[in-house]
């Protein structure tokens, strides 16, 4: 964990410059004020205080990550919860602890709270007093605890607070908001006790503050992340996804916010994340798969960036199951490499994709293509798919296309007879294989259709891809048929033609994507792949 070392001195030095905002009251353009906005809204439905960073044993020399959350969320008689997460980061062990709590105090002009826990004692978050017992700006003390041992920390923001949404503001799903900001850099100090040891600790931490009526519990389920880089630059970073699990092209579903420097923050839509690796826990008998690294790209500031989860073992169970996690962070910036380190929150679960053959479905005929369809499509997970052949009754499988992402394939020339019983298999996959499913579909009768590729070698055909029309140019005047299938093997047009050297093929009217041309001209058929723009 050397490098996870050099990384905090590095945030550390960074962070250690003068700042003209480190004051109260605080009021930057926007929607946020301090120190009003640390403390309880009682307008809102919801709301949370939220920390979770790096730190280091003065004397073990052990690298730890934590995170504690305090929500205020009434229900079942208790005002909230509290979650607490400490995983040591040279032996990946992970200790968690979630349990009700009731506010004793929770003030609403500034931070300070005191929770009492259900059935344990009491916690408390609130600014550091001076010596005329005033509080200090922007510094906090923390106290926390579970039955495998306790935490206290000194958090001494050092940083330009980050208003996510460029004023603290944000839409969020389908109906939903938040007022939302983040201390990005946080100077830590503190002790912990584990397992009966106690020790001195230093680091660097993140602060979330969020309230509004955006809730983890009835919400769009999201991935968050918060990532601090080696060059100062800070990232609050989110996905939403809709019920159906797409992710709109909207600000609303795609969020990243960034501290640039003292001068300069900004949020942005403009985003890619391609999830690049999964994993799957399994509690009481049920499986959840979570991404395990993410590939974050953004033309702005040219942000290329992968994030990886540094263990699986970091599942929260309650008040309901998620991910919460240390990343690790390698890539450019402006094309200087960084490094970086960050957390994870997942409440996005993917499913092992499920698939069916829609053509053909008893009859295999030369002509249209196979099809398939994938009944469970996640916008956070692609499915690769490679498709193979049996004719001697599933004892052996050729293949026939592997790692396509498209949903058919057209098999021009097979080389069976009409006395083969066919089968098809299908495997589909996420990128890394972790999430994959098989189906064998079959048996099927062979009906052959006559195909003459040379003779079609001499129809000139143009242009691929179209907008418009597709034109045939026989050699010779002909009469024949012709039919236009998409993608899923479904008849869309078709027409008869006769006495025609010349025929146009209207597309015009058709959605973009890829379809398959069917033509028959004295017994012959021959097949066409288009894509329409």
């Amino acid at each position: 964990m050397k490098h996870i070392t050099t990384l905090l001195l590095l945030l550390f030095m960074l962070q250690s410059f003068a700042q003209d905002w480190n004051m109260y009251p605080y009021e930057p353009v926007g929607q946020i004020a301090f120190p009003l906005d640390e403390g309880r809204h009682d307008g809102e439905e919801v709301e949370w205080w939220y920390t979770s960073g790096f730190f280091e044993g003065a004397t073990s020399g052990t690298s730890y990550s934590y995170m504690v959350s305090y929500f205020y969320y009434p229900a079942a008689g208790f005002d909230g919860f509290r979650i607490l997460n400490i995983t040591n980061l040279d032996t990946g062990t992970f200790y968690k602890d979630v349990l009700p709590v009731t506010y004793t105090t929770m003030s609403t002009t500034s931070l300070d709270i005191e929770a009492a826990i259900f059935l344990g004692g009491t916690e408390t978050w609130s600014n550091t007093l001076d010596g005329s017992n005033n509080p200090i700006p922007f510094e906090y003390d923390l106290s926390t605890g579970a039955s495998f041992g306790d935490l206290t920390l000194n958090m001494d923001v050092t940083k330009r607070p980050l208003l996510v949404g460029d004023d603290g503001f944000v839409d969020q799903g389908l109906d939903r908001y938040s007022y939302y900001y983040s201390f990005t850099g946080v100077s830590l100090s503190g002790s912990l006790s584990l397992n009966g040891t106690t020790e001195a600790i230093t680091g660097t931490g993140w602060l979330d503050r969020q309230y509004g009526n955006f809730n983890p519990y009835s919400s769009e389920d999201y991935e968050w992340f918060s990532l601090q880089l080696s060059n100062g630059m800070d990232i609050n970073l989110w996905n939403i996804f809709t019920a159906e699990s797409s992710i709109p092209d909207a600000p609303e579903y795609r969020i990243l916010s960034a501290y640039v420097d003292e001068d300069n923050q900004y949020t942005t839509a403009d985003l890619s994340i391609e999830r690049e690796a999964f994993f799957c826990t399994t509690e009481d008998g049920e499986e959840k798969c979570y991404s395990k690294q993410w590939h974050l790209t953004s033309d702005i500031n040219d942000v290329d960036l992968v994030m990886t989860a540094q263990y699986e073992d970091s599942e929260m169970q309650l008040p309901f199951r998620f991910y919460e996690g240390a990343t690790t962070i390698d890539g450019t910036v402006n094309g200087v490499e960084v490094t970086g380190i960050g957390f994870a929150e997942l409440l996005h679960g993917y499913e092992h994709p499920e698939v069916a053959i829609t053509t053909p479905t008893t009859v295999f005929e030369t002509g249209p293509p196979i099809t398939w369809e994938l009944n469970n499509p996640d916008d956070g997970r692609p499915i690769y798919y490679d498709l193979s052949y049996s004719v001697d009754d599933q004892t052996t499988f050729l293949p026939l296309v592997e790692n396509t992402t498209e949903l058919s394939y057209l098999w021009e020339s097979p080389s069976i007879s009409e006395d083969d019983v066919l089968y098809f298999k299908l495997f589909a996959y996420s990128v890394d294989g972790t999430l994959n499913n098989e189906i064998i579909a079959g048996p099927f009768t062979v009906n052959l259709l006559s195909m003459d590729e040379v003779s079609f070698s001499e129809v000139k055909t143009y242009p691929n891809p179209i907008q418009d029309t597709y034109y045939l140019q026989f050699p010779n005047v002909v009469n024949g048929t012709w039919q236009l299938f998409d993608i899923n093997g479904r008849s869309v047009s078709s027409d008869a033609f006769q006495e025609v050297s010349m025929q146009q093929i209207p597309v015009a009217s058709l959605s973009k994507g890829v379809y398959f041309l069917k033509v028959e001209v004295d017994s012959k058929t021959w097949m066409k792949k288009l894509v329409k723009l």
